[in-house]
């Protein structure tokens, strides 16, 4: 062996280990793209994947792929490939030939792991590993590299003058492929589509990063070593690797933060492999300028197709299908575009190229596409793919291989805790771990709720036991008022009659005018305590639920009218107008009769009482827009101030004298005004209060509209 024949072996050797460290970015890449509940699935799938395609591929996918040509269909040869014998055969490159394409056989296999990762059944990608090591990737690949062992073995690809360097097309299409079908054939991630969908982040980015990275530099020995030898094109091809790449990236750099606002890293990530997909064809027969353009455009075309997918809901976990089949096919094309046509050495002109590419590409797919789909299908109806929706939420982790983790541990114990509403227990804390610092500032938080819940459940035991003592003592209030109103009115009735009886023998048999004067004074006194005792018998019984409402049509201009002749008298005697503003033809309306003239004398009474002589009282009845009727009662009066208003509303009390507010005489007991208030709820109504010192006050009650006579609704709306 010469010393020539020994470098090249070192350096195919060197680039199959690099090739092979490709795996370990694969491995991060994909677990960094995944939830942490899968990233333990993800990594042994890519472990696992890699010795089922090594002992594959030496049983004899190396012989299918490399061996003697059965009419350039697939070989026939060469299986259990022995390292020793092939040596002893003819020379050390053949084994290291077989080391670097069982590498490559490898990288095909990994690449559905993402495409399909978060949902497929550990048992079910083992077949698809099988289906790739074993059938789809060595069969097209003898189509295309048949000749690569046995110049006369070519392949039918071959022969037409197909060119894919270091597999475009044989190796990264083919995986494109194969996991489109996976993918179309398991559905979405629950929760990626639909009503409710939303994108799926991976839970650690910079380790995917890494994942690229080692990618990146394990490409060198992907294009690098295809050259089977350590010669001068070598350094050509590593330059437009690294360039392609970096074009890659850029281009998508460009294009996400022209459609998201901001630089997308992951795309940027799958837009650099993307532009490392794109060169592998053509590498070798292209230039610098050639390999930027090349690269950007496979960047572009795997954008183009991720948002595709996803328009078409079809869920590719880490964008596999954009960047290995999207930019797999684009690469392929660019090597009759930019090809050097005396280094390709196919004796075709650029559209016959063009063609013999397009030849291979179509293949590709016609073969893997069906092939990939069809024997999953079947194994799918004898055992499923896609594990459980159960288990898919729960994670692979645990599902597929009963692994945990503290942060796994510590997010099932908030999740039971989250379904059975027990938050008595705090959950265990592992010392030293990020789980652990969740654990204990949730502890915390449970902490904190027992204790608030604690001190409502007291709050609410106290606020209870509140409420009945309050209702027993307004009841007891209620039956005190209402029994000593009884004991109360017979008396004063009595009081009241004989002083009316003496008051009219006076006039008649005793002249004597300080007598009369004490039988009126007797009467009025009478009158006006029994009209107290009247309106705290009314408010107790509302504050017991114990007032009857009478439910009639009511006359409203007729109670307004009669009730205005009442208090006539008193008007005029203060030299105070009394008028009336509503309209001739105005609409019935269903109340307690006594309830309304009772409202209407009590603001009356007020409005009189806090009128100076010469002024107005003016009582209102319309139906307003919204269909309610506001009845009011408007003076000119002294005015309350503002923050007098609401104390005025209150039972048994009186604004002072003061210098902030006007002067109001003793008379009365501050009941007038809480009453009112009280018979307008019970009709489901409100009370206003509108008024300004020395202008007057408005007191408006706003009833419902369901209380207007129907017949007036629709004869106002015709």
């Amino acid at each position: 062996m010469s010393n020539a024949s020994g470098l090249d072996a070192v350096w195919v050797i060197i680039c199959t280990i690099l090739v092979i460290s490709m795996q370990a970015g694969f491995c991060c890449l994909e677990s960094g793209l995944v939830r942490a509940k899968n990233s333990i699935n993800v990594a042994i799938k890519n472990i696992v994947d890699f010795c089922t395609a090594s002992l594959l591929f030496w049983f004899f996918g190396f012989g299918l792929m490399f061996g003697l040509t059965a009419g350039g269909w697939i070989g026939t040869s060469d299986f259990f490939a022995d390292p020793a014998a092939i040596y002893k055969s003819g020379g050390l490159q053949h084994s290291v030939f077989f080391f670097f394409q069982l590498a490559f056989c490898g990288t095909a296999v990994t690449i559905v792991s993402g495409a399909v990762a978060e949902r497929m059944k550990f048992s079910g990608y083992l077949v698809t590993s099988i289906l790739i090591s074993g059938l789809v990737y060595p069969v097209f690949g003898h189509w295309a590299w048949g000749g690569a062992l046995y110049a006369d073995s070519q392949g039918w690809l071959q022969n037409l003058g197909f060119v894919d360097f270091a597999g475009s097309t044989v190796v990264h299409s083919i995986g494109g492929w194969v996991s489109l079908a996976a993918i179309m054939l398991i559905g979405p991630r629950l929760g990626r589509f639909g009503p409710q969908g939303r994108p799926i982040e991976g839970h650690n980015i910079p380790l995917a990063a890494l994942g690229m990275f080692i990618l990146w530099i394990g490409w060198f020995g992907f294009n690098g070593g295809s050259t089977l030898a350590l010669n001068s094109d070598v350094a050509g091809i590593l330059v437009n690797t690294l360039l392609a790449a970096s074009a890659g990236g850029i281009m998508v750099l460009c294009i996400s933060w022209k459609l998201n606002g901001i630089p997308n890293a992951i795309q940027i990530m799958c837009g650099i492999l993307a532009g490392l997909v794109a060169i592998t064809a053509g590498c070798h027969a292209v230039g610098a300028v050639e390999a930027v353009i090349i690269g950007g455009i496979g960047g572009a075309i795997y954008i183009t197709m991720s948002r595709l997918l996803i328009r078409l809901q079809i869920d590719d976990a880490v964008d596999a299908v954009p960047v290995h089949l999207g930019a797999g096919i684009w690469g392929t094309l660019a090597v009759a575009l930019f090809g050097d046509p005396e280094i390709l050495d196919t004796g075709l002109s650029l559209w016959g190229q063009l063609s013999a590419q397009a030849t291979g590409i179509a293949a590709a797919g016609i073969f893997a596409l069906p092939v990939g789909y069809v024997v999953l299908k079947l194994v799918d109806m004898y055992t499923p793919l896609r594990v459980s929706n159960t288990d898919e939420r729960r994670g692979l982790n645990i599902a597929e291989h009963g692994a945990s983790s503290t942060l796994m541990h510590v997010m099932e114990s908030m999740e039971r805790q989250r379904q059975t509403g027990d938050f008595d227990q705090s959950l265990t804390i592992e010392p030293d771990t990020d789980a652990g610092e969740i654990a204990r500032h949730y502890n915390g938080v449970l902490k904190r709720f027992r204790t608030e819940v604690s001190a409502r459940e007291s709050a609410l035991k106290n606020l209870r036991q509140a409420k009945q003592d309050a209702e027993f003592a307004n009841a007891a209030k209620s039956q005190f008022l209402a029994n000593m109103s009884h004991e109360l009115r017979t008396p004063l009735n009595a009081i009241i009659g004989f002083s009316e009886i003496m008051n009219e023998e006076m006039f008649g048999a005793i002249g004597n005018a300080q007598y009369k004067d004490y039988a009126k004074d007797i009467q009025d006194a009478g009158l006006h305590l029994l009209g107290i005792i009247n309106d705290i018998l009314d408010l107790s019984k509302i504050d017991a639920n114990k007032r009857d409402m009478e439910e009639v049509e009511v006359d409203l201009l007729e109670t307004i009218d009669s009730t205005m002749r009442m208090v006539q008298t008193r008007a005029d005697d203060a030299k105070i107008s009394l008028l009336c503003n509503a309209e001739a033809e105005f609409p019935k309306f269903i109340g307690d009769r006594k309830a309304i003239r009772q409202i209407l004398i009590n603001l009356l009474s007020n409005s009189v009482k806090f009128t100076p002589p010469g002024g107005r009282i003016t009582v209102s009845a319309v139906i307003e827009s919204d269909g309610r009727l506001a009845l009011s009662v408007a003076d000119t009066g002294k005015g309350i101030a503002k923050h007098n208003i609401a104390r005025v509303l209150e039972p048994f009390s009186q604004i002072a004298e003061d210098s902030s507010s006007t002067a109001y005489t003793s008379e009365g007991t501050g009941l007038g005004l809480p009453l009112v208030m009280a018979l307008a709820k019970l009709h489901g109504g409100t009370l206003v209060l509108d008024s300004e010192i020395g202008k007057g006050t408005v007191a408006t009650i706003r009833f419902p509209a369901e209380r207007i006579v129907q017949e007036y609704e629709i004869a106002a709306a015709v």
